[in-house]
């Protein structure tokens, strides 16, 4: 399975991401060892997250998420 997630940032921003382990993923943005945008940003919390067979499928899907505005991101919690 593949995963697209929306974390919080403690700033109040959102980071939008895709992975296949959505557990170990989390735990390596919160060790700071996670993108470069949420290492400035901790801690970082799971918003919300959905799930594909495919990782193209979850790419895609993360790339339509990115373009949505912050109002739009709110809704899928």
């Amino acid at each position: 399975m593949y995963y697209v997630y929306i974390l919080k940032c403690s700033d109040g921003t959102f980071y939008t991401g895709s992975t296949n382990d959505i557990d170990k993923r989390l735990e390596t943005h919160n060790l700071g060892k996670g993108a470069k945008y949420t290492r400035g940003r901790l801690p970082v919390k799971l918003m919300y997250s959905e799930s594909f067979e495919t990782k193209g499928e979850a790419l895609k899907r993360e790339s339509e998420i990115k373009n949505l505005n912050r109002s739009q991101k709110v809704v899928l919690f």
